[in-house]
């Protein structure tokens, strides 16, 4: 299945979802949003305890819901317990809350701006864009992410316009061109800024984001200049690529003296900017 986590918020409080590309629909932690109806301490128990009294009603929405990982509190990918739209609609018939209009309302409204969004791209961009102030980041980091975005997809085009499978040869060519640039690996890169399962990307300086781009988009102009072959041909062009930044991050170095590489992750760079804000 693909699908693309994301976190919507409802009077400010926090859901996770994920959108399954193939089935075309949402789907939204059981969890977070028993959190969010009934305000309960644990919702984790007030599901378990409502879900068994489901089944033995013989409540097919308890029977047939489905798990998927879902990043926790401690920053780990656990399985969690999910239901579609059509699914949850049902499942709050059995909550009794005050908020289960006003909710289901909000999840009409979330299914139909992807509706939207898939129609009209653009919508897509607008709304990372208010997810990301939303998260503090500042407008100039936010213009680049939104730009490496477009550079990487313009890449993996690429790339499965050549045959490659996502998975394993995305990730090995990635690899080539973060260690070639900045000398780590994606694992490496994320373990020298303290992630876990964070998106690497949405953790760079503005610095490491435009050389990374540099990265990609130097690795799709020589792959259609030279239209590589083989999977050996494809990791020599994405060296290729990476030395291109490479270069370019050691002569910004050379002339300011500063690493461009650095450990600073999205909190920390957060925190900084918010420092010189109260100074």
């Amino acid at each position: 299945m693909t699908q693309q986590n994301a976190i919507k918020i409802f009077e400010e409080k926090k859901v996770r979802t994920v959108w399954n590309s193939e089935r075309e629909e949402w789907f939204f932690s059981i969890i977070d949003v028993i959190a969010v109806l009934t305000e309960s301490d644990n919702p984790r128990k007030y599901w378990s305890v409502l879900k068994t009294r489901l089944k033995k009603e013989g409540n097919e929405t308890a029977t047939n819901c489905s798990q998927l990982r879902l990043l926790a509190e401690d920053g780990k990918m656990r399985l969690t317990d999910v239901a579609t739209t059509e699914q949850l609609f049902r499942l709050i018939q059995s909550i009794p809350s005050p908020k289960a209009e006003p909710f289901k309302l909000w999840m009409a409204q979330v299914a139909k701006e992807r509706l939207d969004q898939m129609q009209d791209p653009e919508l897509s961009i607008e709304q990372a864009m208010t997810d990301y102030k939303r998260l503090g980041y500042s407008d100039s980091w936010i213009n680049q992410r939104l730009k490496s975005i477009e550079i990487r997809k313009d890449l993996t085009d690429e790339w499965k316009s050549h045959g490659l499978q996502e998975g394993t040869q995305f990730a090995t060519l990635t690899d080539i061109i973060y260690k070639t640039w900045a000398g780590k690996t994606a694992k490496e890169y994320k373990q020298f800024k303290g992630l876990k399962k964070e998106n690497l990307r949405d953790n760079m300086t503005n610095k490491e984001l435009v050389l990374n781009m540099l990265a990609e988009l130097s690795t799709k102009e020589i792959s259609e200049a030279t239209t590589p072959e083989t999977m050996v041909d494809h990791m020599n062009v994405a060296h290729r690529g990476g030395n291109i930044a490479k270069e370019a991050r050691m002569r910004l170095e050379q002339e300011t003296g500063q690493p461009v590489v650095t450990s600073l992750n999205a909190k920390d760079i957060l925190q900084l900017k918010q420092n010189k804000e109260d100074a």
